[in-house]
């Protein structure tokens, strides 16, 4: 058996939470199942099991391993599902969690267009800003705009994700244009509730990083609101180019601080359960995502004059 079979094998292991069990769904030998974790533990030089005549745990390392197995596992059977189901069409009910600002924007004007190409498909599209469960709140595919941390899911890029500082001229005209991170201080900043590093906003630049905590009297868990407040002159905003780049083309809003960006930039990701096979209506959705807004510099990003991180242009 070569690594990749391995693996396999030691993943339903961990699954039937026996060796003999797992020797019987793969139908081969318990001895066969046995050599092959030991063979894997010498390699690594690590134990992955911890085995008593009751039953098996895994170790940490074990733990580490089989996430990363699910991982091969999906992406393996992803691949042969590409081969296999080229020629299936995509029917069915697919079950879709987006982002509320990226899915009323973005998403939403195109899925007619993908439902036109797919006869038999039909999409029941759920838009949210709080973090999804797909698993758990039985979505198929979902779009995260986020560094995925969760190993059970399989995330493939679509676009890049860039936030941009801005506010509406008529603001910077009353109250001044920052000229340094440090000014915005003194400025009334537009807060994004489910920021994770809540009222402190981090910025990358010539001079390294920074981290300031900026105050401001209006908070929203949407990127929508804070950007009519900004428009409104309110206050300065941090927020996405798919949502204000128009609004930047057309100098509604002006950058503030351009060659600070955001650290915690990542991408748009369409993301789906590692437990699942990639099926035909998963597929062509994912693969409809980045035919629409793939590329280093989807259209939203057109016509801008903005720094970008090393990598995100």
């Amino acid at each position: 058996m070569g690594r990749l079979d391995a693996m396999a094998v030691f993943a339903r292991v961990v699954e039937a939470e026996s060796f003999s069990a797992a020797a019987r769904e793969l139908g081969i030998a318990k001895s066969s199942v046995s050599k092959q974790i030991v063979r894997l533990e010498d390699d690594m030089g690590v134990r992955l099991l911890n085995r008593t005549t009751r039953r098996l745990s895994l170790t940490e390392a074990g733990q580490t391993f089989y996430q990363g197995c699910q991982r091969v596992m999906a992406e393996a059977a992803a691949a042969e599902s590409a081969v296999t189901h080229l020629a299936a069409a995509p029917r069915g009910r697919l079950n879709v969690g987006a982002p509320m600002s990226f899915g009323l924007r973005h998403i939403s004007p195109v899925l007619p267009l993908l439902l036109g190409r797919c006869p038999e498909l039909t999409v029941n599209l759920s838009l949210n800003d709080r973090f999804i469960d797909l698993v758990e709140e039985g979505f198929d595919v979902g779009v995260r705009i986020a560094r995925l941390k969760d190993s059970s899911l399989v995330a493939r890029r679509v676009a890049p994700s860039r936030n941009v500082l801005c506010a509406a001229p008529e603001y910077l005209a009353a109250r001044g244009t920052p000229r340094t991170v440090e000014e915005l201080g003194a400025h009334e900043c537009l807060l994004y509730s489910y920021l994770a590093s809540g009222e402190k906003w981090r910025f990358a630049g010539p001079g390294g990083r920074r981290e300031l905590r900026v105050r401001g009297r209006l908070q929203a868990n949407s990127g929508e609101s804070l950007m009519a407040a900004a428009l409104a002159g309110f206050g300065i905003a941090r927020l996405p180019t798919f949502i204000c780049g128009d609004a930047l083309r057309d100098r509604r809003l002006i950058p503030v601080l351009p060659e600070w960006t955001d650290p915690l930039e990542s991408d748009i990701n369409a993301i789906y359960p590692a437990s699942r096979n990639l099926s035909p209506k998963v597929r062509v959705f994912i693969d409809f995502l980045i035919e629409q807004f793939g590329g280093d510099t989807p259209y939203w990003d057109r016509g801008l004059d903005l720094q970008f991180p090393p990598g995100k242009s």
